[in-house]
Protein backbone atom coordinates (compact mmCIF):
# COMPACT_ATOMS: atom_id res chain seq x y z
CA UNK A 1 0.00 0.00 0.00
CA UNK A 2 2.60 2.18 0.84
CA UNK A 3 4.57 1.49 -2.60
CA UNK A 4 1.15 2.62 -4.42
CA UNK A 5 0.98 5.47 -2.48
CA UNK A 6 4.18 6.61 -3.07
CA UNK A 7 4.24 5.77 -7.06
CA UNK A 8 0.99 8.06 -7.17
CA UNK A 9 2.76 11.09 -5.26
CA UNK A 10 0.09 10.41 -2.02
CA UNK A 11 1.55 11.44 1.48
CA UNK A 12 1.49 8.85 4.28
CA UNK A 13 1.10 9.60 7.78
CA UNK A 14 1.37 6.65 10.42
CA UNK A 15 -1.38 6.54 12.30
CA UNK A 16 -1.22 5.33 15.31
CA UNK A 17 1.45 3.90 16.83
CA UNK A 18 0.11 3.32 20.58
CA UNK A 19 -3.54 3.75 21.64
CA UNK A 20 -3.85 4.86 25.06
CA UNK A 21 -7.51 3.96 26.00
CA UNK A 22 -7.68 0.12 27.20
CA UNK A 23 -10.40 -0.41 25.60
CA UNK A 24 -8.59 -0.90 22.41
CA UNK A 25 -5.51 -2.98 23.68
CA UNK A 26 -5.54 -6.73 22.22
CA UNK A 27 -6.32 -9.03 24.87
CA UNK A 28 -2.95 -10.32 25.67
CA UNK A 29 -1.94 -6.91 26.42
CA UNK A 30 -4.33 -6.86 29.20
CA UNK A 31 -2.40 -9.74 31.15
CA UNK A 32 1.29 -8.21 30.78
CA UNK A 33 2.74 -7.27 33.99
CA UNK A 34 4.56 -3.54 34.15
CA UNK A 35 7.92 -4.56 32.74
CA UNK A 36 6.36 -7.51 30.38
CA UNK A 37 4.12 -3.91 29.17
CA UNK A 38 7.20 -1.89 28.54
CA UNK A 39 9.65 -4.51 26.53
CA UNK A 40 6.28 -4.95 24.55
CA UNK A 41 5.82 -0.79 23.84
CA UNK A 42 9.86 -0.72 23.22
CA UNK A 43 9.37 -3.77 20.37
CA UNK A 44 6.33 -2.04 19.03
CA UNK A 45 8.08 1.47 18.72
CA UNK A 46 11.15 -0.12 17.49
CA UNK A 47 9.67 -2.28 14.93
CA UNK A 48 7.04 0.03 13.20
CA UNK A 49 9.29 3.47 13.29
CA UNK A 50 12.37 1.95 12.24
CA UNK A 51 10.42 0.10 9.45
CA UNK A 52 8.53 3.48 7.84
CA UNK A 53 11.77 5.83 8.54
CA UNK A 54 11.62 8.85 6.38
CA UNK A 55 8.62 7.37 4.27
CA UNK A 56 5.97 8.99 6.28
CA UNK A 57 4.93 13.01 6.45
CA UNK A 58 4.28 12.20 10.23
CA UNK A 59 3.57 10.07 12.79
CA UNK A 60 0.33 10.25 15.49
CA UNK A 61 2.93 8.66 18.20
CA UNK A 62 0.00 8.39 20.58
CA UNK A 63 -3.80 8.35 20.38
CA UNK A 64 -5.89 10.05 22.62
CA UNK A 65 -3.34 10.42 24.97
CA UNK A 66 -5.62 13.11 27.15
CA UNK A 67 -8.90 11.10 27.58
CA UNK A 68 -6.86 7.70 28.27
CA UNK A 69 -3.91 6.62 30.25
CA UNK A 70 -3.57 2.82 29.74
CA UNK A 71 -0.07 2.79 29.43
CA UNK A 72 0.65 6.00 32.26
CA UNK A 73 -1.32 3.55 34.53
CA UNK A 74 1.44 0.53 34.60
CA UNK A 75 4.29 2.78 32.68
CA UNK A 76 4.30 5.74 34.99
CA UNK A 77 3.40 9.48 34.31
CA UNK A 78 5.85 9.98 32.07
CA UNK A 79 4.82 6.72 29.47
CA UNK A 80 4.08 8.72 26.84
CA UNK A 81 7.15 11.38 26.69
CA UNK A 82 9.45 8.28 26.51
CA UNK A 83 7.22 7.19 23.65
CA UNK A 84 7.98 10.35 21.69
CA UNK A 85 11.36 9.94 22.82
CA UNK A 86 11.96 6.36 21.02
CA UNK A 87 10.08 7.61 17.58
CA UNK A 88 12.10 10.55 17.10
CA UNK A 89 15.57 8.61 18.19
CA UNK A 90 14.13 6.91 15.23
CA UNK A 91 12.79 8.86 12.68
CA UNK A 92 14.71 12.52 13.98
CA UNK A 93 13.27 14.65 10.80
CA UNK A 94 9.22 13.27 11.12
CA UNK A 95 6.84 15.43 12.77
CA UNK A 96 5.44 13.52 15.48
CA UNK A 97 2.29 14.40 16.63
CA UNK A 98 0.03 14.34 19.81
CA UNK A 99 -3.34 12.73 18.42
CA UNK A 100 -6.62 13.97 20.43
CA UNK A 101 -10.12 14.51 19.75
CA UNK A 102 -12.83 17.36 21.51
CA UNK A 103 -9.76 20.13 21.36
CA UNK A 104 -11.74 21.86 18.77
CA UNK A 105 -15.16 20.34 18.68
CA UNK A 106 -16.68 21.44 21.62
CA UNK A 107 -15.90 23.44 25.14
CA UNK A 108 -17.35 21.58 27.55
CA UNK A 109 -14.58 18.51 27.95
CA UNK A 110 -12.05 20.08 30.12
CA UNK A 111 -9.83 17.28 29.25
CA UNK A 112 -8.69 17.50 26.12
CA UNK A 113 -9.07 21.45 26.09
CA UNK A 114 -6.29 23.75 24.30
CA UNK A 115 -4.98 24.85 26.98
CA UNK A 116 -4.93 20.90 28.81
CA UNK A 117 -3.23 20.12 24.79
CA UNK A 118 -0.20 22.72 25.03
CA UNK A 119 -0.12 21.59 28.43
CA UNK A 120 0.61 17.95 27.51
CA UNK A 121 2.75 19.01 24.21
CA UNK A 122 4.98 20.96 26.50
CA UNK A 123 5.19 18.54 28.46
CA UNK A 124 6.31 16.11 25.24
CA UNK A 125 8.97 18.95 24.32
CA UNK A 126 10.88 19.30 27.27
CA UNK A 127 11.20 15.42 27.95
CA UNK A 128 14.84 14.79 27.93
CA UNK A 129 15.82 13.75 24.10
CA UNK A 130 12.84 15.51 22.24
CA UNK A 131 14.55 17.78 19.79
CA UNK A 132 12.68 16.54 17.11
CA UNK A 133 9.45 18.52 15.25
CA UNK A 134 6.41 17.54 16.97
CA UNK A 135 3.27 18.85 15.85
CA UNK A 136 -0.31 19.41 16.82
CA UNK A 137 -2.71 16.77 15.40
CA UNK A 138 -6.73 17.28 15.71
CA UNK A 139 -9.34 14.77 14.74
CA UNK A 140 -12.33 15.99 13.89
CA UNK A 141 -15.74 14.72 16.14
CA UNK A 142 -18.24 17.26 15.05
CA UNK A 143 -21.61 16.96 15.83
CA UNK A 144 -23.57 20.44 15.12
CA UNK A 145 -20.53 22.44 14.72
CA UNK A 146 -19.61 25.28 16.90
CA UNK A 147 -18.14 27.43 14.88
CA UNK A 148 -17.22 30.75 17.23
CA UNK A 149 -15.25 28.03 19.78
CA UNK A 150 -13.46 26.11 17.05
CA UNK A 151 -12.30 29.15 15.69
CA UNK A 152 -10.92 30.25 19.06
CA UNK A 153 -9.67 27.22 20.34
CA UNK A 154 -7.55 27.13 16.86
CA UNK A 155 -6.43 30.70 17.60
CA UNK A 156 -5.05 29.76 21.00
CA UNK A 157 -3.29 26.71 19.57
CA UNK A 158 -1.70 28.81 16.86
CA UNK A 159 -0.23 31.22 18.89
CA UNK A 160 1.12 28.66 21.03
CA UNK A 161 3.16 28.16 18.09
CA UNK A 162 3.82 31.66 17.71
CA UNK A 163 5.34 31.89 20.46
CA UNK A 164 7.79 29.68 20.31
CA UNK A 165 8.74 31.06 16.70
CA UNK A 166 9.38 34.21 18.82
CA UNK A 167 11.66 32.43 21.86
CA UNK A 168 13.59 30.36 19.20
CA UNK A 169 14.29 33.44 16.90
CA UNK A 170 15.17 35.82 19.75
CA UNK A 171 17.74 33.02 21.56
CA UNK A 172 19.23 32.67 18.29
CA UNK A 173 19.74 36.10 17.45
CA UNK A 174 21.55 37.08 21.02
CA UNK A 175 24.23 34.22 19.92
CA UNK A 176 26.69 36.12 18.83
CA UNK A 177 27.93 32.98 17.02
CA UNK A 178 25.08 33.16 14.77
CA UNK A 179 25.41 36.00 11.63
CA UNK A 180 21.99 35.30 9.87
CA UNK A 181 18.83 33.31 10.15
CA UNK A 182 17.58 31.61 7.13
CA UNK A 183 13.46 30.92 7.38
CA UNK A 184 12.01 28.51 4.54
CA UNK A 185 8.67 30.28 4.18
CA UNK A 186 7.92 29.93 1.00
CA UNK A 187 4.41 30.06 -0.08
CA UNK A 188 3.97 28.11 -2.85
CA UNK A 189 0.80 27.63 -5.25
CA UNK A 190 0.29 24.80 -3.11
CA UNK A 191 0.53 25.89 -0.19
CA UNK A 192 3.20 26.12 2.77
CA UNK A 193 5.43 23.22 3.48
CA UNK A 194 6.18 23.77 6.85
CA UNK A 195 5.37 27.25 8.00
CA UNK A 196 4.25 30.71 6.08
CA UNK A 197 4.89 33.81 7.10
CA UNK A 198 1.93 35.58 4.85
CA UNK A 199 -1.56 34.05 3.74
CA UNK A 200 -2.05 34.21 -0.12
CA UNK A 201 -2.87 37.76 -0.49
CA UNK A 202 0.19 38.25 0.79
CA UNK A 203 -1.37 39.94 4.43
CA UNK A 204 0.86 38.79 7.57
CA UNK A 205 -0.20 35.55 9.76
CA UNK A 206 0.77 35.53 12.99
CA UNK A 207 4.22 34.14 12.18
CA UNK A 208 4.37 37.36 9.78
CA UNK A 209 3.60 39.59 12.26
CA UNK A 210 6.52 38.08 15.17
CA UNK A 211 8.96 38.49 12.22
CA UNK A 212 8.16 42.07 11.63
CA UNK A 213 7.58 42.97 14.93
CA UNK A 214 11.25 41.32 16.02
CA UNK A 215 12.95 42.92 12.70
CA UNK A 216 11.77 46.49 13.68
CA UNK A 217 12.81 45.84 17.47
CA UNK A 218 16.11 44.87 16.08
CA UNK A 219 16.58 47.45 13.55
CA UNK A 220 19.48 50.34 13.61
CA UNK A 221 18.48 53.06 15.69
CA UNK A 222 20.17 56.42 15.95
CA UNK A 223 21.50 57.21 19.13
CA UNK A 224 22.46 60.94 20.32
CA UNK A 225 23.49 62.30 23.05
CA UNK A 226 26.11 64.84 24.93
CA UNK A 227 29.31 63.72 26.29
CA UNK A 228 30.06 63.31 30.27
CA UNK A 229 32.67 65.74 31.79
CA UNK A 230 35.69 63.40 30.90
CA UNK A 231 34.63 63.22 27.48
CA UNK A 232 32.96 59.81 27.36
CA UNK A 233 29.74 58.95 25.58
CA UNK A 234 27.75 55.38 26.42
CA UNK A 235 25.90 53.06 24.28
CA UNK A 236 24.61 49.76 24.21
CA UNK A 237 25.12 48.37 20.59
CA UNK A 238 24.74 45.62 18.42
CA UNK A 239 27.54 43.94 16.51
CA UNK A 240 28.37 45.72 13.15
CA UNK A 241 29.69 49.35 11.49
CA UNK A 242 28.78 52.65 12.76
CA UNK A 243 29.26 56.08 11.75
CA UNK A 244 29.51 58.43 14.35
CA UNK A 245 29.28 62.36 14.05
CA UNK A 246 30.94 64.41 16.54
CA UNK A 247 30.16 68.15 16.81
CA UNK A 248 31.08 70.62 19.52
CA UNK A 249 29.50 74.04 20.39
CA UNK A 250 32.72 76.27 19.71
CA UNK A 251 32.93 74.63 16.19
CA UNK A 252 30.70 75.22 13.09
CA UNK A 253 31.61 72.16 11.56
CA UNK A 254 30.94 68.18 12.11
CA UNK A 255 33.39 65.38 12.17
CA UNK A 256 32.50 61.53 11.58
CA UNK A 257 34.38 58.31 12.32
CA UNK A 258 33.81 55.12 11.48
CA UNK A 259 34.05 52.04 13.89
CA UNK A 260 33.21 48.53 14.30
CA UNK A 261 31.56 46.56 16.96
CA UNK A 262 32.87 43.13 17.40
CA UNK A 263 33.58 40.32 20.54
CA UNK A 264 35.56 37.27 20.27
CA UNK A 265 33.54 34.13 20.89
CA UNK A 266 33.89 33.75 24.59
CA UNK A 267 30.39 31.75 26.04
CA UNK A 268 31.08 33.02 29.50
CA UNK A 269 30.76 36.94 28.60
CA UNK A 270 27.87 36.66 26.44
CA UNK A 271 26.17 39.79 25.85
CA UNK A 272 23.25 40.36 22.94
CA UNK A 273 24.42 44.02 23.13
CA UNK A 274 27.93 45.03 24.16
CA UNK A 275 28.20 48.28 25.79
CA UNK A 276 30.46 50.71 24.21
CA UNK A 277 32.30 53.32 25.58
CA UNK A 278 33.74 56.09 22.87
CA UNK A 279 35.94 59.13 24.58
CA UNK A 280 36.03 61.85 22.30
CA UNK A 281 38.72 64.80 22.90
CA UNK A 282 37.92 68.05 20.68
CA UNK A 283 40.69 70.75 20.83
CA UNK A 284 39.32 74.13 20.53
Amino acid sequence: MLELATRNGILVRGHTILWDDAKYQPWWVKSLTPAELKAATDKRVQSVVSRYSGKFVGWDVINENLHFSFFESLLGADASQVFFQQAHQLDTNTTMFLNEYNTIERGDDSKSSPAQYLRKLQEIRNFKGNNGPTGIGLEGHFDKPNIPYMRSAIDMLAAAQVQYLEQILREAYAHPAIEGVIMWAARGPSGCWRMCLTDGNFQNLPTGEVVDKLLDEWKPKRSKGKVDMNGDFKASLFHGDYDVTISHPSMNSTFSQIFKVTTPFAPETLEETPTIILNIQVDV
